[in-house]
């Protein structure tokens, strides 16, 4: 990895998650948003219409409650890195 700073590198995955225009698969969506609400510190609740969604949502955010920040960015890091290099 280069010099950049850990932000840095966490904004740009999130420019890049962003920017893709196919569905991510469910499991991976869910890690996503609760690696990026702990890395930013974004304790809202979820906001969907659907219950169902929120208690996905919520679920996810339980399961990373013992992660801090910094470990939240290097976590969504990799997974953005790990899912655009396995997709197809």
């Amino acid at each position: 990895m280069s010099n950049k700073s850990l932000d840095n590198i966490f904004e740009e995955a999130v420019t890049r998650v962003n920017a893709h225009t196919e569905p991510f698969p469910a499991d991976i969506l869910l890690k996503l948003y609760a690696y990026y609400k702990k890395a930013t510190n974004d304790y809202g609740k979820p906001r969907s219409k659907k219950s169902i969604i929120n208690a996905f949502k919520t679920n996810a955010l339980f399961q990373v409650e013992n992660v801090n920040e910094d470990e939240a960015k290097q976590a969504y890091i990799d997974l953005v890195n790990q899912y655009f290099l396995y997709r197809k």
